[in-house]
């Protein structure tokens, strides 16, 4: 496989961390790579040694040079679609991923996990019940770390990979002891053109598994085409919830592993998420023990329904990773049934081209108070009777605070994206973590 990139004109086509990982990677073979990138100075651009690439070129992508290549490492934040790299594929130019390179090279066994909403809490979820187990897993791709550094890492015996539909776009030869599509609902339509292409992309997890884990209630996660297959939801005999002694009980494999009420994650959609990681972890080695410890013990990720502050009765909760209106969905179905009193809801933001109006049927039922804000409140809003639309997150918090009463709930969970007003989620969530804390205490 090395000696066969290594004849190959290569471009890097992107250099965020995933493309900076994959210079390294071809480096590490001795390959002088071109590197391109559509902006005019990639924030990482003065790690690379100019020495060690075969040159870097800046700003309007160049199809006729691109052209030329023999292979493109595409970036997962660039559309395939892009008319440059569209040129360059109809002359012949083989492209890639960098999960694809990393599949091509990769030994060890891989467990592959997508999803609209969920896939990250999957995945650490996943990593840590086989470390729990005895087992050197490591978790990489769409979670943070570089698949194609995290292949340099020595004495792993898993690789536990969080991948998004972009980087799946470019992914041919992934081969999983399991995989899984947590779920599936509207994100990125501004990149696909409709659900059912959004979901041919997510498919792509399953190929060459030995078993697929899906969502028994959600059609579109079903497998069109796997070796062995595996349905989860709450309700199944084999994976689900049972009641013991009048306790709810998570049911593994067919045998009573552990009470709910000992999970350091809460709610309905992380039940769900113990599970899938549950048959995922076991079908890579783990033991029962190891699953057991690792969700008494497991730490939620930030921004994940995480609690800010209890403050006279009322609970103040950040979902601000919720960029889609499915993970909102998630959020107040899972939350819900822990609240004795009120949900006030804040939500907002860009919402990349999603039908709003799917989010009506729950903020009517479900939600007693909406604040929304950003590019597509005004649509949000518009969905609800006596919202309140306001123009920052403190003025959110703000009218929250007034509102709230001992026993009620004030969730952010904006079903939108964050980059109309902030540079993250993750930005978002630490503003409205301080912005409940000033106004509060």
């Amino acid at each position: 496989m090395m000696q066969g990139l290594a004849k190959k004109r290569i471009a890097v086509v992107g250099l965020g961390l995933s493309g900076l990982a994959t210079v390294r990677f071809l480096q590490s073979l001795g390959i002088k790579p071109v590197l391109m990138d559509s902006r005019a100075k990639p924030a990482a651009i003065e790690q690379i040694a100019a020495d060690k690439v075969d040159g870097i070129y800046l700003g309007k992508l160049d199809a006729n040079r691109l052209a030329k290549m023999d292979m493109i490492v595409l970036s997962p934040g660039l559309a395939p679609s892009h008319p440059a790299i569209r040129f360059a594929v109809g002359q012949g130019v083989e492209l890639v991923g960098d999960v694809e390179l990393f599949a091509r090279f990769c030994q060890k066994p891989i467990i592959a996990i997508t999803g609209s909403n969920g896939k990250s809490t999957v995945t650490k979820l996943v990593e840590t019940m086989l470390q729990h187990s005895g087992i050197n897993a490591l978790a990489a791709g769409n979670i943070g770390l570089p698949v194609l550094d995290a292949i340099s890492q020595k004495n792993i015996d898993v690789f536990v990979l969080e991948l998004s539909s972009f980087q799946l776009d470019t992914t041919t030869s992934l081969t999983s002891v399991a995989s899984c599509i947590v779920n599936i609902s509207a994100d990125h339509l501004d990149r696909y053109s409709n659900m059912a292409a959004y979901t041919q992309s997510k498919q792509q997890v399953y190929q060459q598994t030995k078993l697929a884990v899906y969502n028994l209630d959600d059609a579109a996660t079903k497998p069109l085409q796997a070796e062995q297959t595996l349905g989860i939801n709450l309700a199944e005999t084999n994976y689900g919830i049972t009641l013991l002694d009048n306790k709810a009980w998570l049911k593994v494999a067919g045998e009573a592993l552990l009470p709910v009420a000992k999970m350091s994650l809460f709610g309905a959609h992380n039940q769900f998420n113990a599970l899938v990681a549950a048959a995922l972890a076991l079908a890579a080695g783990a033991n029962r023990q190891g699953l057991i410890t690792a969700l008494q013990q497991f730490t939620p990720l930030a921004h994940r329904c995480s609690l800010v502050l209890e403050h006279k009765g009322v609970r103040w909760v950040n979902d601000s990773k919720a960029t889609n209106i499915g993970a909102t969905l998630a959020a107040i179905a899972g939350l819900k049934p822990s609240i004795a009193g009120n949900l006030i809801l804040i939500a907002g933001g860009d919402g990349k081209g999603a039908d709003m109006t799917e989010l009506q049927p729950v903020l009517q039922r479900e939600v007693q108070q909406l604040i929304t804000l950003g590019k597509d409140g005004p649509a949000i809003a518009r969905l609800k009777a006596n919202s309140i639309e306001v123009k920052s997150l403190v003025a959110a918090v703000e009218a929250a605070a007034k509102l709230a009463k001992s026993g009620d709930m004030v969730l952010l969970s904006p079903a939108c994206a964050s980059l109309d007003m902030f540079t993250s989620y993750a930005d978002r969530g630490e503003q409205f973590t301080q912005a409940v804390k000033a106004v509060l205490l």
